[in-house]
């Protein structure tokens, strides 16, 4: 039963990360391969502040929003002025750089060996510990997401997203101001990836930069692409796919080893898969197709 918790659990997180990236890459058209850095900018934030001032669960979340919602901003203000392939880079260069910090900033981060001991969150003196608890607080923050990301797509700002997607210099003619409008969605898109971090880490109760990789941002990725861009129940459904479908090969009686390279080879051979032959996902409403 905790075993079928912690999968749920792992779902909830994984919706949260693919909501937030599926406002860039679907609703948007902004490819960025960043997102696991500001997943870890949360966990870091939250940890910290946890292990070292003992604020309460409730403000560190505030405050790994704020955090992970300015690292947006400083990465989005010079990048989202350059398109396509070179913006891609850029938010290449920024996960190698976060990584880089996290790994070797020792007396801060921890660096290789991480933070052990991170505090389980305190809600107005009630202590989340079961995994039946967590399941509930992730429920209610995905449920959050989800709700605060379709205001945002069904709102005129979220027309004008979409505007932008199809045609950027079109929107721009019409008197759109493009990159403030991309800079904004980039902020809200890390701030709400923040949130999956302070799940994260006081769920697990230790971080280390390992879980914020460049490969961690390709499965969030993944996730958008089969799940379905520019569809935010496409999020929850890819989440569902690549986080439960993998765990049937532990009931096949494979060594872990070798069941790591499976996943991998599964997550590569569908969206190989989805992006040849259904582009748009499950259920998503934007093909994910090179522009002319």
């Amino acid at each position: 039963m905790e075993y079928l918790l912690h999968i749920l659990i792992l779902i909830g997180i994984y919706s949260i990360l693919s909501i937030s990236l599926n406002l860039l890459v679907g609703y948007t058209g902004i490819l960025s391969i960043a997102h696991a850095a500001f997943y870890g900018v949360g966990a870091y934030v939250a940890a910290l502040m946890a292990l070292h001032l003992d604020s309460p669960f409730l403000f560190n979340l505030f405050l790994a929003v704020v955090a992970a919602g300015v690292f947006g901003a400083v990465v989005g203000i010079p990048s989202l002025r350059i398109k396509d392939d070179y913006f891609v880079i850029a938010t290449f260069a920024f996960q190698i750089i976060t990584f880089s910090i996290l790994n070797n900033l020792v007396n801060f981060t921890g660096g290789p060996l991480g933070l052990p001991g991170i505090p389980q969150p305190e809600i107005f003196g009630f202590v989340i510990s079961t995994h039946i608890e967590f399941l509930i607080l992730t429920g209610l923050l995905a449920v959050f997401t989800y709700w605060f990301a379709n205001k945002i797509v069904k709102s005129p700002f979220g027309r004008m997203l979409k505007a932008i997607r199809e045609d950027e210099v079109f929107a721009e003619a019409a008197g759109k101001h493009v990159v403030e409008a991309k800079v904004k969605i980039f902020m809200v898109g890390a701030a709400l990836a923040s949130i999956a971090g302070v799940i994260y880490a006081t769920y697990i109760t230790y971080i280390d930069p390992t879980s914020f990789t460049l490969m961690e941002s390709i499965f969030i990725i993944s996730i958008v692409i089969i799940g379905g861009a520019a569809n935010l129940r496409g999020s929850i459904v890819g989440a569902i796919v690549l986080v439960a479908l993998p765990e049937l090969l532990r009931f096949v009686g494979l060594p872990n080893s070798v069941a790591a390279n499976i996943r991998q080879m599964l997550y590569g051979g569908l969206l190989i898969i989805f992006m040849l032959w259904r582009p748009q996902g499950f259920i998503g409403e934007y093909k994910l197709e090179p522009k002319e």
